[in-house]
């Protein structure tokens, strides 16, 4: 079965930065168009952001534009979010997730009905 990792989470200052990564095992990460989403306490899931196969497309939620990026290395099954300038806002478990039915020309997703495999999650703490 396909069985994604995050990793790479931690306690960070406000205005620093981190890099999360979620490795893929069990299918191919090129097949996938690939996405994290974040989770604070007491709150739904929310889209962070998406990258299409082929890395030909990326979307970002408003409150990160211009401070995260996602990348991905498909040779190393490995998908990245880089995180800067980092808010006690962006405090909050961050999934990674796999859209195992894109094709390699679709635009990356923002729906959580958009993805059917899910990483189990690592803490992101940033303090003030």
């Amino acid at each position: 079965q396909v069985q994604l990792v995050e990793s790479g989470g931690g306690l960070v200052q406000a205005g620093g930065s981190l890099t999360l990564s979620c490795a893929v095992s069990g299918g191919t990460i090129s097949s996938y168009a690939m996405g994290w989403f974040r989770q604070a306490p007491g709150n739904e899931r929310e889209f962070v952001a998406a990258i299409s196969r082929r890395a030909s497309a990326t979307e970002y939620a408003d409150s990160v534009k211009g401070r995260f990026t996602i990348s991905r290395d498909d040779a190393e099954n490995t998908e990245y979010l880089q995180m800067n300038s980092l808010k006690a806002a962006d405090t909050a478990v961050y999934y990674c997730a796999a859209d195992s039915r894109a094709s390699w020309y679709s635009g990356p997703s923002p729906s959580i009905g958009g993805y059917d495999y899910w990483g189990q999650g690592t803490q992101v703490t940033v303090s003030s």
